[in-house]
């Protein structure tokens, strides 16, 4: 049985038993109950919090996302006449063998900026509903497409090709991150990384640091991500009038500290983050969408929930879903994750609540096009349409059996 089709507990176990260590001995290590292990290993808990995932890898020495069995290669499109996506095939884009033995290896006639513009933002839509097989079907062809440009042209267009050029590298890193490739997509963000410095766009370097901070979390090096969001939100805060772009860029990089904040247990800190980031979104006064992430009220309304859920605070995170405003602006697949921190708050917010009447026929499938698969200890239902859910229900992000940033996901 390979990694991928065993379960959490078992993989717990696997590697335990590969570093020689007891259930006390590793319940010392990652500073958690002997019952806590005992109960995931036999699997009676098929679930835990991403603190003590974090928690647990760090002592067993491997990445959240093994654990939790991320899948580690893209779905089949619907339509294959397109092509299959490969990983494969992205890392060949991303480090091409023509950097290491020399050669020109670029098509004669390179696309023009205008072009490379425009294929760049063809793909803004399904990166924002996170359909990573198209991605990953266009992606590496974009990379090749923006090198040739970058290195056949000069001047202005040559730090125009190497923004695209940027921006299409960090996109692979966070589709590779997504896939479970995280030492892959750090090679994509030191790629990135080079080419801003020949860019002609100042707030790439923002966005980079901000896909950093998030392989930083799925590797599991939780203080590094929030110490590199800390620090360049630190660079570049805005003033009371900035443009709603600097706003956004600074409240995305908030949350992104955030993100690493709860997943130590640093409630503290997670709640000025939050504060901080909220007061940005506020001044904007409604989401806009940087380089295919939004950030405003709503945004900040989601990642409030998803938080209040990691720091055991229940109630309080149903208060926060019902004030979030403009939900149904955000995509089907972001209304599904934060219903998956809705559910996980209601049970005990339950017991003091009626019992609401269905407002629909129930289904036991997410919404069309959703990209939302039910999670396999589902038990309850949804309703048809997108009313809240008469009874709690667990989704799980097609990435992972958890999602690993509900806030800023970038699948």
């Amino acid at each position: 049985m390979s990694a991928f089709e065993s379960g959490m507990g078992e993989r717990i176990a696997e590697l335990r038993l590969r570093r020689g260590m007891t259930q006390e001995g590793l319940a010392e290590w990652a500073g958690l109950s002997v019952d806590t292990v005992r109960k995931l290993e036999q699997g009676r808990r098929t679930t835990a919090r991403l603190a003590t995932l974090n928690a647990l890898a760090k002592a067993l020495d491997t990445e959240p996302s093994y654990l939790v069995g991320q899948p580690s290669t893209f779905e089949a499109p619907a339509a294959p006449d397109d092509g299959l996506p490969s990983v494969l095939a992205l890392r060949e884009a991303v480090s091409p063998v023509a950097d290491l033995l020399g050669g020109d290896a670029e098509p004669e006639d390179p696309p023009t900026i205008a072009a490379l513009r425009a294929s760049l933002r063809s793909t803004e839509i399904i990166r924002r509903e996170g359909r990573l097989g198209e991605i990953g079907a266009l992606l590496p062809q974009l990379i090749r497409d923006a090198r040739a440009t970058a290195h056949a042209a000069t001047g202005a267009e040559a730090a125009a090709a190497h923004s695209v050029l940027a921006v299409a590298y960090e996109v692979a890193a966070t589709t590779l991150t997504a896939l479970g490739k995280e030492d892959a997509a750090y090679t994509a963000m030191e790629r990135s990384l080079a080419s801003i410095q020949r860019c002609d766009d100042p707030h790439l370097e923002t966005l980079a640091v901000s896909t950093l901070s998030w392989v930083f979390t799925k590797q599991g090096r939780l203080a590094d991500a929030e110490r590199i969001a800390v620090a360049r939100a630190e660079n570049i805060e805005p003033g009371f009038r900035s443009p709603p772009r600097d706003l956004a860029l600074w409240g995305i990089l908030l949350l992104r500290a955030a993100t690493a904040a709860v997943r130590q247990e640093k409630n503290d800190t997670v709640t000025d983050l939050l504060r901080r980031a909220q007061g940005a979104a506020e001044t904007m006064g409604e989401d806009i969408s940087v380089y295919a992430t939004p950030f405003g009220p709503t945004n900040a309304g989601v990642a409030r929930v998803n938080f209040l859920v990691e720091m055991e605070q229940p109630d309080s995170a149903v208060l926060a879903f019902r004030s979030i405003p403009d939900l149904g602006s955000l995509p089907p697949t972001w209304r599904a994750r934060v219903q998956v921190d809705r559910a996980q708050a209601t049970p005990t917010s339950a017991r003091t609540t009626p019992p609401r009447k269905p407002c629909c026929a129930p289904r036991r499938t997410p919404p069309s096009g959703c990209g939302i698969t039910p999670h396999p200890g589902a038990s309850s239902t949804r309703c048809a349409s997108e009313h809240p859910a008469v009874t709690p229900r667990w989704w799980a992000c097609p990435t992972g059996s958890a999602c690993w940033g509900r806030a800023l996901c970038p699948t």
